[in-house]
């Protein structure tokens, strides 16, 4: 993998670049539409490289592994060609979803054992068993497995964490550089930066993930709970300490609003489930701010769902005939509100892409940030 910055903003830590994978190249800061189980919920490949312009997605090492299982993929000849994308994919490690599993796993200096929340069965992650999996999955771009903490958490419980992912970071490294890839591509392995909300932690696990020089970089452990204010400052206490030549990922982050003040601090790639999970309980982001699908009020509101109608004139419907899709749990409403979601998430990015490189990046983000986060 390759990166290169290409722009930066004058007002802000905000960069324009350009990552090369053997399977394309992704124009950042970007972001990846969340495929947990080899599958973009509502949504099918052709409509993400064609109409949302995705340029990147993820998959998920915890759910792929348990279903539809390793022999599975791996007779397939790994997940680009099991889910048949041909674009980049980056694999999370699984440590979120065991952290979410709190009452079915225990965590030890060996990794973590979980039951599986499918059929109960028991299985363990390690740091040399979590690269094997990413290995035999295929992705593009592969992380570390780390502990993710939860909000709020004790410091002493966080200052633990964060030596013990950094242990783990350094088995994750001495197993991938020993191993190759299956496929006969390359593959990137990503460290993360935790440390909670504690801006010394934050500082000793950036240097410490720094000092790996790996070819990029995670922030992990933020969007779960906390404040954006917390957010924000420790995201940028983390970018002025991670190398600028290469990308930064923020991990599962976040609303429209938050993506573009992360993107003003320096961070290059972000995933979220919100725009996907959001879109089928009927919520859509837009560029002049947020709109519940299923209120009265859009009944008989026969008018584009996102008023820049040349924006989404490929994939646009009426508020009307959505809220009605939507109400009546007709599968086309999720199917339309997802790519509704995804395309405006791609296009933000995109149109913060050509900001920065205009040179008119900050003063477009704070008009947007306002707009943005209006409920309509």
């Amino acid at each position: 993998m390759k990166f290169k910055l290409e722009a930066s903003d004058k007002l802000s830590k905000a960069r324009a670049g350009e990552i090369t994978t053997d399977h394309g190249v992704i124009k950042t800061p970007i972001f990846m539409p969340v495929g947990t189980a080899a599958s973009v919920k509502a949504v099918h490949q052709r409509e993400l490289k064609e109409d949302i312009k995705a340029q990147i997605i993820l998959g998920n090492t915890y759910h792929l592994y348990l279903r539809p299982g390793l022999d599975t993929i791996e007779r397939a000849g790994g997940l680009h060609k099991f889910n048949n994308w041909n674009g980049p994919i980056l694999t999370d490690s699984g440590g979120y979803q065991v952290y979410s599993l709190s009452e079915v796993r225990k965590i030890k200096e060996e990794g973590v054992t979980f039951r599986s929340h499918i059929d109960g069965s028991k299985h363990l992650f390690t740091p040399e068993s979590v690269m094997d999996v990413q290995r035999t999955i295929g992705a593009d771009i592969i992380m570390a497995f780390d502990e993710c903490t939860p909000y709020p958490c004790d410091y002493i419980y966080a200052r633990k964490s964060i030596e013990m992912t950094h242990r783990w970071l350094k088995r994750c490294c001495e197993r991938f550089d020993s191993t190759e890839p299956k496929y006969g591509y390359s593959q990137t392995l990503f460290p993360i930066v935790q440390g909670s909300v504690y801006k010394d932690l934050r500082i000793k696990s950036a240097e410490v993930i720094a000092s790996f020089e790996r070819e990029g970089n995670a922030i992990g452990g933020l969007s779960v709970g906390e404040p954006a204010e917390e957010m924000y400052a420790m995201t940028e206490v983390v970018c002025d300490i991670l190398p600028e030549s290469k990308p930064r990922y923020l991990m599962g982050v976040g609303t429209p609003a938050n993506i573009l003040e992360n993107i003003a601090l320096g961070v290059d790639m972000f995933d979220c489930v919100m725009p996907t999970r959001n879109a089928r309980n009927g919520m859509l982001f837009t560029k002049n701010g947020i709109i519940n699908i299923r209120n009265e009020k859009w009944k008989n509101d026969f008018s584009p769902i996102e008023a820049d109608s040349d924006l989404f004139s490929d994939i646009q419907y009426s508020k009307a005939y959505l809220r009605h899709l939507i109400t009546s749990k007709e599968i086309l409403g999720a199917q339309i509100a997802t790519l509704h979601n995804l395309h405006f998430y791609l296009w933000l990015v995109a149109e913060a892409r050509d900001r920065i490189i205009a040179g008119d990046f900050y003063d477009w983000k704070n008009k947007m940030v306002k707009q943005l986060s209006q409920r309509l």
